[in-house]
């Protein structure tokens, strides 16, 4: 007997609850990029609290979203950077920048000094209101 598409489909994840969680479930390559960037936001930001939104490890700031980051199957990204992708268009050159997207591969990271100048940024905006 053949077995059903039903019988055959990989069981779901549930949904990481939290930033730690998250992480454990990425390769080890993008999690150490990834936990290099959330120490960063941190630094940057540091009134900026820890969510999950979109299934994605998100910060918030005055109850406004600041940024958020997640690990793909061929890259990873800091998303909600709009504003920051326009003013720091030049020094993002070498990544994958577009919209509010910034993409890059775990091997070649954003600098952590890019990271900071970009929260700061954003973080600016947010209490600028």
């Amino acid at each position: 007997m053949t077995p059903t598409k039903a019988a055959v489909r990989p069981v779901a994840r549930a949904r990481p609850k939290s930033m730690d969680e998250y992480l454990a479930r990425l390769p080890a390559d993008q999690r150490a990029a990834l936990t290099r960037i959330r120490r960063t936001i941190k630094a940057a930001a540091p009134r900026a609290t820890e969510h999950i939104s979109y299934q994605m490890p998100t910060f918030k700031l005055s109850g406004a979203h600041l940024v958020s980051f997640a690990g793909a199957k061929a890259h990873c990204a800091l998303y909600g950077m709009s504003s920051a992708v326009e003013r720091f268009g030049r020094e993002l050159e070498r990544f994958d920048a577009k919209g509010g997207t910034i993409r890059f591969s775990a091997d070649k990271p954003l600098p952590g000094t890019l990271v900071m100048k970009l929260v700061k940024a954003r973080a600016a905006e947010i209490e600028a209101g």
